[in-house]
């Protein structure tokens, strides 16, 4: 017998050798219909895989994320099942499961045509109805390469061949497909009722531009029709938030071919960021911080002091100066190592907050850049707080309390994530226990329910993560907080404590916005370009009705102009519904149209993007409105008119 603890606490005895999938029958048939896989001792399995001793089991379904994986991961099989039935000669490469959804990698002569893709979806719905048993069997290195040798699957030779000798080396049978992989799978074929072919794009094999490029065919799938149709109206929609399309048409920003990866910050787009960047100085000024700005190149000498050499060289820009090697900075930190060090500071002294704007330059592959959201350069907002020991606990719950602000100003809701030590890491097991013991603590008398991510920290340190949630229910990953023990000591940095003697401080690295442009790429799709008044580029728009009344729009301009509102006009000799059409495609949260009535009586007739027309008003009455909406940094998601025309 073995006995089996259940996710809610509940010990159960059963025979020894029972299934993932029998526990679950046992416990409700209806479990067992929407089971896709299962937990044993936190490792996730198949279900078909037998109980021998006892342990802890969660029987997952597709609303946990890694039954969702699974499912995933069963529709991958039967994409390629599919693509090797109507084009033979393809060859398989891989095919994991992915966040919402799945992708598989094959080698062909010609790429996939929106066609194939139908055809491809056809037979995958054959597939489905066919109810394939789905069986997992293992076999010797050997006998594994043979089978795949007289398959003709290339790339699947490779896999094997790249496995230590003590793998175990498992495939997947389905019909007459059979592909290697690690599982879990659905029993069967059957469940995945609901699935979507999305795109093609190139990939190559194993990430390496000296490779060969893979066609690469993305979709996601769903256990039933009205989840998938909710997922691609959201598709949808995200396509009209994108930030790429936006940015173009709201004139914020440009991506060009004399700089991939390296955008361009236009007028319109300034003056978001610098309202993004004022809002920071003002927060981080009154939470007692010290602004700073370091070099962006330093020499490579300072890299390998750091760390970073070993572990970030890949990502680097590298020159040469007067015969020596410089670096490109891909982080702020050491800068503000060197920076904390050009005084003596003292116990009373601590602790000490320095914050950079820091211009920073990665390298990544051309395949991998996205808009915004994945550049070149960009600048993080960085700060490094130097501290006594007593003082970690503290500094935490500030700097939580600091980004809490933020994201709550912008209307963003977030989770929390802990990431501990990483396989490549550097530091003693004590200073690893000590920091990740402190941000575990942290977090707990916080009140935040927070997912770990084992192995997921910094080199130098473990850290919380904050992911934000947008209107969409996409979340992304933006502020961090890490906690290190190691840069301290690799950089020699001291105080004078209290005894007189020297001791090492405690550090803490972390950003908010995490990188600015990405920000700035996230706010665009939140809020569909349509920005609340305070963040707006342009607040107001002056209509004047006819060349007649240009003189009093000149004269509205000025006096808002006066009032720090940021305004243009259209003094284009065009219809007014036009102009006001033009506006509302800018997103323009206030338009303000004068004519006869509105020059006699000192007054505006107002639209608003949130509630359209709202009538004639006396311009000072406006003038004051705004800037209270200003000032209070006032969002009213609901009340946005985010749609897109």
């Amino acid at each position: 017998m073995v006995k089996i603890r259940l996710k809610d606490g509940t010990v159960k005895e059963y025979s020894s050798g029972i299934t993932v999938l029998e526990v679950a029958q046992d416990l409700s048939e209806g479990l067992a219909r929407v089971a896709c896989a299962g937990l044993i001792n936190n490792e996730r399995v198949d279900l078909r895989t037998p109980i021998t001793e006892d342990c802890e089991l969660s029987i997952l379904t597709f609303n946990d994320e890694e039954g969702k994986g699974a499912f995933h991961h069963t529709t991958s099989h039967i994409l390629a099942q599919a693509v090797k039935r109507l084009f033979p000669n393809v060859k398989l490469a891989i095919g994991p499961s992915i966040q919402d959804g799945f992708y598989y990698d094959f080698d062909t002569e010609q790429a996939f045509s929106p066609e194939d893709l139908e055809k491809i979806e056809k037979e995958m719905k054959n597939i489905v109805k066919e109810n394939l048993q789905i069986e997992r069997f293992e076999l010797p290195r050997d006998e594994a390469i043979k089978l795949m040798e007289e398959k003709g699957e290339d790339y699947k030779v490779e896999l094997i061949n790249d496995l230590p000798e003590d793998s175990v080396i498992s495939f997947y049978k389905q019909g007459e497909f059979v592909d290697l992989c690690a599982g879990p799978h659905l029993m069967s074929t059957k469940p995945v009722k609901a699935f979507k072919l999305l795109s093609v794009a190139g990939a190559y094999w194993r990430g390496n531009e000296n490779n060969k490029m893979l066609s690469r065919i993305y979709g996601t799938s769903f256990p039933k029709k009205a989840d998938l149709d909710e997922y691609l109206n959201k598709l949808e929609e995200a396509k009209k938030r994108d930030h790429r399309k936006l940015g173009k048409e709201l004139e914020l920003f440009a991506l060009m071919e004399e700089g991939p990866g390296f955008p361009f910050f236009l007028p319109k787009g300034m003056e978001l960021r610098n309202t993004l960047i004022d809002y920071w100085r003002e927060k981080h000024k009154a939470a007692g911080y010290k602004e700073i700005n370091t070099p962006i190149i330093l020499n490579q000498e300072l890299w390998h002091r750091s760390g970073h050499w070993d572990h970030y060289k890949d990502n680097m820009y590298v020159t040469k100066i007067d015969d020596l090697d410089y670096a490109v900075k891909p982080m702020n930190c050491p800068g503000g190592m060197l920076v904390y060090k050009t005084k003596m500071h003292s116990y009373r002294d601590l602790p000490v907050r320095l914050a950079e704007l820091g211009l920073v330059h990665r390298h990544e592959l051309s395949g991998a850049l996205h808009g915004l959201m994945r550049v070149r350069n960009f600048t993080q907002d960085d700060a490094h707080i130097f501290m006594l020991p007593e003082q970690i606990k503290e500094e935490i719950k500030n700097v939580i309390n600091l980004i809490d602000d933020f994201y709550n100003v912008f209307g963003f809701k977030y989770h929390v994530e802990l990431s501990t030590r990483p396989e490549d890491s550097m530091g003693s097991d004590e200073d690893w226990e000590r920091a990740t013991t402190a941000l575990r603590e942290v977090l707990e008398e916080k009140g935040y329910n927070y997912i770990v991510n084992e192995g997921d920290g910094a080199f130098y340190g473990p850290k919380i993560d904050f992911h934000l949630e947008d209107c969409l229910g996409r979340t992304w990953q933006c502020g961090t907080i890490q906690l290190d023990f190691q840069m301290p000591e690799r950089f020699d940095l001291v105080y004078v404590g209290q005894d007189g003697e020297k001791h090492r401080p405690v550090m803490i690295h972390r950003v908010v916005f995490g990188s600015i442009e990405r920000f700035i790429g996230i706010l665009i799709e939140h809020f569909a370009g349509a920005f609340p008044t305070w963040l707006a580029p342009v607040q107001v728009k002056v209509l004047p009705i006819s060349e007649k009344y240009h003189d009093y729009a000149e004269s509205v301009v000025e006096q808002l102009e006066q009032n720090g509102i940021k305004v243009e006009a259209d003094y284009r000799a065009e219809k007014i519904g036009y102009k006001i059409r033009e506006a509302r495609l800018q997103r323009v949260p206030y338009m303000l149209i004068v004519g006869q009535q509105e020059e006699e009586e000192n007054k505006v007739a107002v639209r608003s993007r949130a509630k359209g027309d709202e009538g004639p008003q006396a311009l000072v009455d406006f003038i004051e409105k705004i800037k209270e909406e200003i000032a209070s940094k006032k969002i009213d998601i609901q009340g946005l008119d985010n749609s897109i025309e």
